[in-house]
This record gives C-alpha cells, structure tokens and sequence, in this order.
C-alpha cells in the first residue's frame, strides 16, 4: 500500500477525496434559477464584501443573488473599505464581522 504526499500548499481536489463536483455545477453556481434558495424557510444572514475578488464588479454578485432569491427572513450585511471588511471573508476587520454576526444572532434566535 502505497502512501500519497499531500502538499501543504494544496488542498487535495475532489477527486483526489473520492468525490466530484455536481454536473455542471460551475454553470449552476449562484443562479438559484432551481429555486433552492426559495425553499429555505429559516432567518438567513447574508454577508457580502463590497470588493470581493471572487466576484465581478459589473455583475451582482452571488451573496446579492442569494438574497434576493430568499423568501425567508432575510438580512444583508455588507462589509466595505472604510471598515477594513472589503475582502473576501473580511480579514481586515473581523471583529467588527463576529460582532455583527453575533448581534445578528441575538435579535433573530
């Protein structure tokens, strides 16, 4: 039996875990157009950085996508510049997020 070296740099892939991704998932990625998103009936916090690389300036993006396919209670939180949280999963300013979050928490639950 051999031992395969993991890359510290390098997460393994799906494949390489034993799994593959959905069928056309990347072509279905923030569409919601199968009404998923509908079908959540709990509170949902939406957070979105206002400069994440992850998505496109010119196109909504897909924590915006998400909110607006939501029907259940639903807040958006938007972390910017000016506080330090316009990156994705805000690193410049993740007291200010775990506080908004949990402040979220305390009026929903």
């Amino acid at each position: 039996m051999s031992r395969r070296r993991l890359r510290p740099d390098r997460a393994p892939s799906a494949a390489a875990r034993g799994s593959r991704p959905a069928r056309g998932s990347r072509a279905r990625r923030g569409s919601f157009k199968d009404g998923s998103a509908g079908k959540i009936a709990c509170p949902v916090l939406v957070c979105e950085a206002t400069d994440d690389l992850f998505y496109s300036t010119t196109e909504e993006s897909d924590p915006r996508k998400l909110y607006r396919h939501l029907t259940a209670p639903k807040t958006l939180l938007s972390f910017t510049e000016e506080e330090g949280g316009d990156a994705h999963c805000h690193p410049g300013a993740l007291r200010l997020a775990v506080a908004r979050i949990f402040d979220w928490l305390d009026d929903t639950i």
